[in-house]
């Protein structure tokens, strides 16, 4: 199938350059070894061509037998010197790309796994994915195919046109006109399915959304018995797609027809005009021999020169989108506090050791270079917090809260009201603006991000499965836990029962982020895989959201032992999931506008009196 040609060029070729020569310099002997191998390969073709004038002349017209046979096997030594040559350097080209895009793909993906969470609420999971398909599948096939043929092709051009000049200069000017043509030809058909190949692009991505969105919604569309309706549609961009790949194709099936016939008038017309040179005297039958088989062979390098920058500026353009990606700023992570494990002594002292003993402690440095530890209990603290996702809209204004280890803090209201913010900010996936957050009394800006996450675990309203077993899904959340614990973990969530159910109980392979269970079962698993943690702190952000009332009352005895003894924060829309919280905060527009037990609240009549009684309701 041949390639298409898109409009793809990048905005800036000398920086992009600049990036991509890092890579390449990393492999440059590589390289350097292929570039030197093509010439060799592409010179003993120009020169088998240009010793035709010697086998006619030297040997053929005086009839030296002897002589045309020894240099017969002396250009096929040679031939055989640049076969070899370029079977070399096909594969070590075909090494040498793999091992850059390799390079190039580790380097995006580990820059990926430090970019901060706000990078990914402002870029696409389509747009990110396209760079490690779409961008490097252009730059891999760019380097298979485009390198070495680039040079190849543009030592043909030259070498063909000087030693064309070299046999007759007269007849080259007629060649050099030509080629001038063939060239113009060229870029006015390349131009053109450009053009075309872009509305074609659109036009299928136009179509197979549409197809996606049908099937996705097939039960919607029998409801309202749309079918009619979706034929009409479907025939309508099926046809726009039609036209422009009938354009797209036509224009570029043009483009070796005329060059071909473009290079055929040009042979008959140097053939013809040669002849007469030779009759004339002004040229030998040898020299016209071998000057017919380079008119002959002209066209090819050229179309193949120009179709292979075209792809060079595709794959660059995509090039360019990596290193975009890759030049994007890391999560800031300047903190010095880190966890480390301690042994607990009967006078309440604490000392660091080794060995795991199921406490720790902030490892806290001084300015006078001693260390401090700080025993890591779970009290969290928000001190006049001001935030919000860009400097020019608040989201959280003066808030204030404290949750001292082993309580419940719950958050209620709408959506919007900037619950979840607040949990985002205890993870340190975004910076407050102003005030501070205290763990365990140390501001965590000075606690580094990966140890502050280690104390922390959080339950999402949107679970997320990786593939693999069910006991390294639960196992995610502790990686070098042992089966026992697993178990354990899966019990006090309740997702023991019907996991042993299932054909390979725990050995069960997920896939395609848990399609095989329900909601509720993987809600399960991902309590499981934060209780295996057993973190000081825990997040339950609408945890029981897609949990059935027969369900949620199942595990709320193993939510209660999951929760006990940690400090808890709870944001949820079922309100009876909130009642036995020490504290509860009703959010409004980033502001806490009431806090109190579930008691304290409904004797206010406030604004939880009135969610609770169902005269307010939950947007």
């Amino acid at each position: 199938m041949a390639r298409q040609i898109t409009n793809a060029k990048p905005r800036d070729m000398l920086k992009t350059l600049a990036s991509f020569r890092t890579y390449m310099g990393h492999h440059k002997y590589a390289l350097f070894g292929v570039a030197l191998l093509v010439i060799v390969s592409t010179g003993v073709n120009l020169w088998g061509t240009f010793q035709i004038r010697t086998v006619v002349n030297k040997y053929i017209l005086p009839g030296d037998y002897q002589g045309l046979v020894h240099f017969i096997i002396f250009m096929g030594i040679v031939y055989a010197i640049g076969a070899t040559s370029t079977a070399i350097y096909k594969q070590l080209m075909i090494h040498t790309s793999q091992k850059i895009v390799k390079e190039m793909r580790q380097d995006l993906f580990d820059r990926m796994q430090k970019l901060p969470i706000k990078y990914f609420d402002s870029h696409t999971h389509g747009e990110i994915m396209s760079h490690f398909t779409n961008d490097l599948d252009t730059v891999q096939d760019a380097f298979n195919n485009c390198f070495d043929n680039l040079i190849q092709s543009f030592i043909m051009i030259v070498g063909t046109l000087i030693l064309i000049f070299v046999l007759s200069w007269q007849l080259s000017l007629i060649v050099l006109f030509c080629m001038i043509i063939m060239y113009f030809v060229i870029q006015y058909l390349s131009k053109r399915s450009k053009y075309y190949f872009s509305h074609q692009q659109a036009a299928m991505g136009n179509l197979n959304g549409f197809i996606e969105e049908m099937v996705d919604g097939v039960k919607v569309v029998k409801v309202f018995n749309h079918e009619e309706k979706n034929i009409e549609e479907f025939n309508r961009r099926n046809e726009i797609l039609q036209h422009a790949s009938t354009e797209a194709l036509t224009y570029s099936g043009r483009t070796i027809p005329t060059v071909v016939s473009i290079s055929y008038f040009n042979y008959a017309l140097v053939a013809c005009i040669g002849g007469f040179f030779t009759i004339a005297g002004m040229m030998d039958l040898g020299s016209l021999s071998s000057y017919l088989i380079f008119v002959r062979q002209t066209a090819q390098p050229v179309n193949q020169f120009t179709q292979q920058l075209n792809f060079v500026l595709a794959a660059m353009a995509g090039a360019e989108r990596i290193f975009e990606m890759m030049a994007e700023k890391e999560e800031i992570d300047d903190g010095k506090v880190t966890l480390a494990r301690v042994r607990v002594h009967h006078d309440g002292t604490i000392s660091e050791c080794q060995e795991y003993t199921g406490h720790w402690a902030w490892r806290h440095p001084r300015d006078d270079g001693s260390i401090e530890l700080v025993q890591l209990k779970g009290d969290v603290r928000f001190h006049d917090v001001v935030f919000g996702y860009n400097e020019d809209v608040t989201i959280l204004k003066d808030i204030n809260l404290f949750a001292k280890p082993g309580q419940k803090i719950a958050f209620v209201g709408s959506t919007g009201a900037g619950k979840t913010t607040i949990t985002n900010l205890i993870n340190r996936f975004y910076d407050i603006h102003s005030g501070s957050i205290t763990y365990d009394g140390i501001d965590i800006k000075l606690i580094k991000k990966d140890d502050l996450r280690k104390s922390i675990s959080i339950v999402l309203q949107d679970t997320h499965l990786f593939t693999g077993t069910i006991a390294d899904n639960i196992r995610y959340g502790k990686l070098n836990a042992t089966m026992d614990e697993v178990i354990e973990a899966a019990k006090l969530a309740n997702a023991h029962s019907f996991i042993k159910r299932l054909p390979d109980g725990y050995n069960t392979m997920l896939s395609g982020d848990g399609a095989n269970l329900s909601q509720g079962q993987r809600q399960l698993l991902a309590i499981a895989r934060a209780a295996i943690a057993n973190p000081p702190v825990l997040i339950l952000d609408e945890a029981t959201s897609s949990i059935d009332t027969r369900t949620e009352k199942l595990i709320e005895k193993g939510m209660d032992r999951l929760m006990e003894n940690r400090t808890v924060f709870v944001i949820a829309h079922r309100l009876s999931t909130v009642r036995n919280s020490n504290a509860i905060m009703v959010l409004d527009h980033g502001e806490i506008i009431e806090r109190g037990s579930h008691d304290e609240l409904i004797a206010q009549k406030g604004r939880y009196y009135q969610l609770y009684t169902g005269q307010f309701e939950l947007d």
